[in-house]
């Protein structure tokens, strides 16, 4: 879809720095990019509307200004204690559908953490599959502060898988902050580089995951996913099995072979 085309959003922006590459970036910088009802329905739709492009292969997701996301922005939650169980059943499960919709597309998502992720901002990074971050990135898991519980958008699933239970439950009780060095030392980020190459290194980390067979990348995030789920080895390798059985049929792979002997660089489609 060309630039000119991009849907024209109250609360991110998109854009498109390279082929097969999208950054959409949380715009609300006066606000530290805090999420409102409004940014969870344009986020979940921006993730819908991307995994219908094929051309697609990686999703950057920044936010604009010195933060990457504060979370909820307490300026809306005032009104949350006088909502009915309902009421505030049917706003949860809106921001859960959002980062639901950013976990689930079929491409790579990276989260370029520019500053503070707090909260939700911390619950949308943990979404990504690959997290960089510039030295001025933090993240906590602000709930516990405000009176409202960890268990929100995914982290309570998320952060322990990725830097382990206990640090998770430290984190978690204490809602302290912690800083990129911390970060990147317990996995919480893939790395640390400065502010000024942040999205330059994002960009090319996409151009590496671009490189590849389409369809490859695709499954390898379905089989990742997924194994987090399942309950044994044995169910693992049997959805490892299918999707490269899939993969046999396909394009890709006859055409890196081919590459392969005549010393060239594939053309891969995905088909």
């Amino acid at each position: 879809m060309p630039s000119s085309e991009e849907p024209k959003l109250e609360t991110i922006r998109l854009e498109r720095p390279a082929e097969g590459v999208a950054v959409a970036t949380l715009d609300r910088p006066g606000r530290l990019n805090a999420m409102t009802m409004v940014m969870f329905a344009e986020l979940e739709q921006l993730a819908l509307d991307l995994g219908e492009q094929d051309d697609l292969r990686v999703l950057i997701v920044t936010g604009a200004g010195t933060a990457f996301c504060a979370g909820y922005d307490l300026a809306d939650a005032t009104e949350l204690p006088g909502l009915s169980p309902m009421g505030m059943l049917q706003r949860q499960e809106q921001a859960v559908r959002a980062l639901t919709a950013v976990r689930s597309l079929r491409v790579p998502v990276i989260a370029a953490v520019n500053g503070a992720a707090a909260g939700g901002g911390l619950a949308l990074a943990l979404a990504a599959d690959i997290r960089l971050a510039s030295p001025a990135a933090r993240f906590n898991a602000a709930f516990v502060r405000i009176g409202l519980s960890a268990g929100d958008l995914g982290t309570s699933w998320l952060l322990p898988r990725l830097i382990g239970p206990a640090l998770a439950a430290e984190i978690a009780y204490t809602g302290r902050f912690v800083e990129a060095a911390e970060a990147e030392r317990i996995g919480l980020v893939n790395k640390v580089v400065p502010a000024q190459e942040l999205m330059a290194e994002a960009i090319a980390m996409a151009g590496l995951i671009c490189a590849n067979s389409p369809a490859g990348v695709q499954l390898s995030k379905r089989a990742l996913q997924a194994n987090m789920e399942v309950s044994s080895y044995a169910a693992a390798l049997e959805l490892e099995n299918r999707g490269q059985a899939l993969l046999t049929r396909g394009e890709d792979l006859p055409e890196a072979l081919a590459a392969l002997a005549a010393k060239r660089a594939p053309h891969f489609t995905g088909r």
